[in-house]
């Protein structure tokens, strides 16, 4: 039996994981802001401990990863899914817009992971699964401020890994398409004003998004599975990238860094001391 600590997991990824986990026979630490919304979603089981979390109230993740392990001995999957999306041009969203946004994307995530951690240090095991984003490595117009939350994700991920491989603790960074979530509903999406320059751009982006809502691609209980997969793989991958569309996208733009590295190779290459 594996002890998970999820974020985020009223609705969305976090709550169709957190099930999944359930019916499997793991054990669920369930948090969410929205408490309420947890236990009606998941009910009343042996395993599951809803929790109350606001990820970017730091004191209430240090409360939150003591009851884990007061209740269940340990945390074994930290699943950091708790976030919202942007959609405008980099221009467009003010400084209030993008300092909430870094506040759970980023910050948020942060804090759990610190609060989590010690835990799983102490066991010398555990596994991080940061949750990113298809625009986490390869950015979108429109999407430039949500992605570089996810860029940040990316690269705490990155670090997490190698910091924590001697101490027998595994992270991974995951990277969803598009999926059929509520994810380009109001109550996971923050829209910004409009600049009327932006409107061939960011507007037709705008204008997919409402197109595209409950038209995904993906397929939201295949990824719980995948999750359920990927936690109990023995050497589970740094990234994973999940979709058609993530996959299709990160080979598009690795080939794009190839090429422009290749034809800028001599001007990047004469900037070191002759040797």
């Amino acid at each position: 039996m594996r002890v998970w600590f999820i974020t985020g997991a009223s609705r969305g990824f976090g709550s169709l994981v957190a099930a999944e986990a359930l019916a499997a026979g793991d054990a669920v630490v369930a948090t969410a802001r929205n408490l309420q919304a947890v236990i009606e979603r998941l009910g009343d089981q042996p395993n599951l401990l809803p929790v109350a979390l606001d990820v970017t109230n730091e004191a209430q993740a240090q409360a939150a990863a003591a009851a884990a392990v007061e209740r269940f001995g340990r945390i074994d999957v930290l699943f950091n899914n708790a976030g919202y999306g942007l959609l405008g041009a980099v221009e467009e969203s003010s400084g209030p817009e993008v300092e909430k946004l870094f506040a759970t994307n980023v910050f948020g995530l942060l804090a759990v992971t610190r609060a989590v951690l010690p835990h799983m240090r102490r066991k010398r095991s555990g596994h991080v699964i940061n949750i990113s984003s298809i625009g986490g490595y390869g950015a979108f117009v429109g999407w430039g401020v949500y992605g570089s939350t996810k860029f940040a994700v990316e690269g705490i991920t990155e670090a997490l890994s190698a910091e924590l491989a001697p101490l027998g603790v595994k992270a991974t960074v995951v990277e969803p398409g598009f999926f059929r979530t509520d994810f380009l509903d109001g109550q996971s999406l923050a829209v910004t004003a409009e600049i009327a320059d932006y409107a061939e751009t960011v507007g037709a982006m705008r204008r997919f998004a409402v197109d595209a809502n409950h038209a995904q691609p993906g397929d939201p209980a295949k990824f719980a599975k995948a999750m359920l997969t990927l936690a109990g793989a023995e050497n589970p991958p740094l990234r994973l990238a999940v979709g058609s569309d993530t996959v299709a996208h990160i080979e598009r733009k690795n080939a794009a860094v190839a090429k422009e590295l290749d034809a800028w190779r001599e001007l990047s290459l004469s900037t070191d001391f002759p040797t």
